[in-house]
């Protein structure tokens, strides 16, 4: 019998899966379609390897008329596929000016799933540590001045569930941690409320606000 760790690592060995779980990592719900022209394969076999993804648990399905959308199935997945990322590396050299621009794009700031990832990912992780807000020794924890300052701006954290409030998350462009977790994620999900942040095309790059920039040189003295 084929170890349960066997069959999901063949899943994933699969260029065009790959794609996809990389592709819904922006935390977004995607048709067949749409991924199919990410990926540059059919719309036909895009739904047979989704097909397979949705059975694995992987993948969730939604439909809304005659549309079928996927998405991750849970944040567990999500850090999942966070992880292998991470521990995978780097995606190969880009050969073309406006793969290069996008690449950059996504490595100064974008979201990893619900979180902030890229530099300023680890930027707005390393000022919390600095400010006391986040304490790093055996695993990511939240402060009480962490808890207090998060309160300060608006971001609601969730009761306790089976998502852990903090974690660290390694991130494959700049090879250190950043803040994931459910606080991660409210923190993140308060930051585009607030309109310090904005998604730049149809990808997980994001960029920072001039209110967002004031905003975080006063808040975590980042963009002095």
């Amino acid at each position: 019998m084929t170890p349960p760790l066997a069959r999901l690592a063949g899943l994933l060995a699969d260029g065009t899966r790959a794609r996809f779980c990389l592709a819904l990592l922006d935390g977004r719900a995607w048709t067949a379609s749409e991924l199919a022209r990410h990926a540059g394969v059919a719309v036909s076999t895009a739904s047979e390897h989704l097909s397979k993804l949705v059975a694995a648990g992987l993948l969730a399905e939604e439909h809304q008329g005659r549309h079928r959308y996927v998405r991750l199935a849970t944040p567990r997945v999500a850090e999942l596929i966070e992880d292998m990322a991470g521990y995978a590396g780097p995606p190969p050299p880009v050969r073309s000016l406006r793969a290069a621009t996008a690449t950059e794009a996504m490595a100064r700031a974008r979201t990893c799933y619900d979180h902030l990832a890229g530099q300023l990912g680890v930027r707005i992780t390393d000022a919390m540590v600095t400010r006391g807000y986040l304490v790093t020794g055996s695993g990511f924890a939240l402060t009480d001045s962490g808890l207090a300052w998060l309160s300060s701006l608006g971001v609601v954290l969730p009761n306790a569930g089976r998502r852990p409030l903090v974690r660290a998350c390694l991130d494959w462009t700049e090879r250190r941690p950043h803040l994931a977790g459910a606080a991660g994620a409210a923190l993140c999900r308060r930051l585009h409320e607030q309109g310090w942040l904005v998604r730049i095309g149809s990808q997980r790059a994001v960029r920072v606000t001039p209110a967002g920039e004031e905003a975080l040189r006063d808040e975590l003295g980042i963009y002095d």
